[in-house]
C-alpha cells in the first residue's frame, strides 16, 4: 500500500483564508472542544457545536454561513449514521433482555477449563461487544466476571481484562459502533470492507491486549472479586471438569429484569446466528463487490441490497425480534417495549455524533482539510500514522473515544481523495485504534472500571489504562501490516 498521499485532488474545496488563519481556526476549534469538555464539563454535543462555530468565525466566514455548514453536516450525519446507531441499540437491547447475552456467556465460559478461562472471557467480550455499546456490555458482563473469578479462584484482573479487551476492541474498530460508523461515513469508506478488515485487526489485537497482557497485569494488580451479585447468581457457570453447578432459580447474570429471569432463553445457536447475521450480510456485500465483476449479476445485486448497512440492520432487528424475543418467550408487547426502551439511552450519543458531523462540515467548507492534505502530500508522512496520532491527541485531551473519532475523521476527510477503498478502510481503523489510547482520569470508562473492580487510581492505570494503550498500539501495528499488502 502507498501510505503517503501522493497528490491532492483537484476537486477539493479551496481554502477561504490564508494558511495561518486556517491553522489558527482549526487549532482554536479543537481547543474550544477540549476546554469545554475537560474544564467546563459541558456535554460534548454543546462543545462540538461551539467548536464548529468557532472554526468558521476564526476562518473569517460569515456567521450565517458557519451556522449553515454546521446544520448541513448535523442533518446529513443524523440521517445517515444516526439511523444505524439506533438500529444497533435496538438489537443490543433485545440481546440483553431476551437472555441471549447470558446464553452466550454461559455456553462459552461453561465449556472452558480454568487455564482457558481468560481466552473464553475475551471471546465473550468480543461477541457481546459486536452489537452492544461498551458501557452496556460492561455493565452486563460485570456480574459474570465476578462470579467466574470467584469460582475459578483466579484474579479478578486475569478474568476481567480479557473481557474488557474484547469489548473495547469492538467499540473502537468494528461497526456498527458509533465511532467506526461515523468515520466510515465521513471518509466515504466501504462498510463491508472496513468490517472485514476490522475483524481481522481486532482478533490478534484482543489476543495481545486481553489474555496475553492479563497474565502479567494480574501479577501487578492482584485483587479478589467482590461479593457483589453473588445472591443474584442463578445460572450455572461450569468452570472446567468437575465443577458444581449452582442451583437454578434465583436470577440471571444480566443487570435488571429481563426474559432470562423466567428461565427461558433462546438457544446458543440461535443467539449466535442472530448476532452474526448483520456481520454476514455486510461482509457478503463486500465479497460480492470484490469477486463478482458483473454489476448486473442477479447474485451481486441481491447481496448488495441485503448488505447495505441500513437494510442489513433492519433485517437483523426484525429477525432478532423473533429469534431472540419470541425465542425467550417474550410476547409482542414485551418485545416492543424492549425495542422502544433502547432509544432514550442513546439520545446523547446520537447528538454527539451528529454534532461531530457539523464540526466536520465546518472544517471541510473552510478548506482546512485541503490545507492539511497539501502538507501531508509534501511531507511524505504516513496517512495511517497521522490518523492514529491525531486521534490519540484528541482522545488524551477529551477522554472520549467517540469525540476523538468524529473529530479526527472530520479533520482528515480530504486525505482520502486519492486513496483506494481498502486504504480508506485502513484509515478508519487507524483512527479507531488511536481513539482508545490510554484511558485515564478524564474518561468515564476509567472510573466505571475503577469502581466496579474496586481498584485504586494507580491500580486502574496499571491494568485498564495499560490494556487500552496496548490495544491501541497493537491495533495500529496490525493496520500498518495490512497496509503493506493492500
Amino acid at each position: 500500500m502507498t501510505t503517503v498521499l501522493p497528490l491532492v485532488a483537484d476537486d477539493l474545496i479551496q481554502p477561504v483564508a490564508s494558511d495561518a488563519q486556517l491553522v489558527a481556526a482549526a487549532v482554536i476549534g479543537i481547543a474550544v472542544i477540549v476546554a469545554l469538555i475537560t474544564f467546563a464539563k459541558l456535554h460534548p454535543f454543546l462543545a462540538l457545536t461551539l467548536g464548529a462555530l468557532s472554526v468558521g468565525i476564526v476562518a473569517g466566514v460569515d456567521l450565517t454561513v458557519a451556522v449553515a455548514s454546521f446544520t448541513t453536516g448535523f442533518g446529513t450525519t443524523a440521517a445517515g449514521v444516526g439511523t444505524l446507531i439506533a438500529l444497533g441499540a435496538m438489537f443490543g437491547k433485545l440481546l440483553a433482555d431476551s437472555g441471549g447475552a447470558d446464553q452466550i456467556v454461559d455456553t462459552i465460559v461453561g465449556k472452558a477449563s480454568p487455564k482457558a478461562l481468560p481466552w473464553a472471557m475475551a471471546a465473550v467480550g468480543a461477541i457481546i461487544g459486536l452489537p452492544m455499546f461498551f458501557e452496556i456490555g460492561l455493565v452486563l458482563l460485570m456480574p459474570v466476571i465476578f462470579l467466574v473469578a470467584r469460582r475459578s479462584q483466579l484474579s479478578l484482573i486475569a478474568v476481567g481484562i480479557p473481557a474488557l479487551a474484547g469489548l473495547s476492541a469492538m467499540h473502537g474498530l468494528v461497526p456498527p459502533h458509533p465511532g467506526p460508523l461515523t468515520a466510515i461515513d465521513y471518509l466515504d469508506a466501504d462498510l463491508g470492507i472496513t468490517l472485514a478488515l476490522g475483524v481481522a485487526v481486532a482478533i490478534p489485537t484482543v489476543v495481545l491486549a486481553g489474555p496475553v497482557f492479563a497474565k502479567y497485569a494480574a501479577r501487578w494488580v492482584d485483587v479478589p472479586a467482590p461479593d457483589l451479585f453473588e445472591a443474584r447468581s442463578s445460572v450455572a457457570v461450569g468452570i472446567g471438569a468437575g465443577s458444581t453447578p449452582e442451583a437454578p432459580g434465583a436470577g440471571s447474570f444480566g443487570p435488571g429484569d429481563n426474559a432470562a429471569d423466567s428461565g427461558k432463553r433462546p438457544s446458543f445457536g440461535i443467539t449466535l446466528f442472530s448476532v452474526l447475521l448483520p456481520v454476514a450480510l455486510m461482509m457478503g456485500k463486500a465479497l460480492a463487490d470484490i469477486f463478482i465483476e458483473d454489476e448486473t449479476s442477479t447474485l451481486r445485486m441481491v447481496l448488495d441490497t441485503l448488505g447495505t448497512p441500513l437494510v442489513a440492520l433492519i433485517i437483523s432487528v426484525l429477525v432478532a425480534m423473533f429469534t431472540l424475543g419470541r425465542g425467550a418467550g417474550m410476547g409482542r408487547v414485551e418485545v416492543a417495549r424492549s425495542v422502544e426502551s433502547a432509544l432514550p439511552a442513546i439520545a446523547g450519543i446520537l447528538l454527539i455524533v451528529a454534532a461531530g458531523g457539523g464540526f466536520k462540515q465546518s472544517l471541510v467548507d473552510t478548506g482546512i482539510g485541503t490545507l492539511v492534505a497539501q502538507w501531508v502530500s509534501e511531507s511524505n508522512l504516513s496517512v495511517l500514522l497521522l490518523a492514529w496520532l491525531v486521534a490519540v491527541v484528541i482522545r488524551l485531551a477529551t477522554g472520549s473515544a467517540t469525540v476523538a473519532t468524529v473529530t479526527t475523521a472530520g479533520l482528515l476527510a480530504p486525505l482520502t481523495a486519492t486513496l483506494s477503498s481498502g486504504e480508506t478502510s485502513l484509515m478508519v481503523l487507524a483512527i479507531g485504534a488511536g481513539s482508545v489510547f490510554f484511558s485515564h482520569v478524564n474518561d468515564a470508562g476509567f472510573w466505571l472500571v475503577k469502581e466496579y473492580f474496586g481498584l485504586s487510581v494507580g491500580q486502574t492505570i496499571k491494568s485498564w489504562s495499560l490494556m487500552e494503550t496496548l490495544l491501541s498500539v497493537s491495533g495500529l501495528v496490525f493496520v500498518l501490516l495490512l497496509g503493506v499488502v493492500i
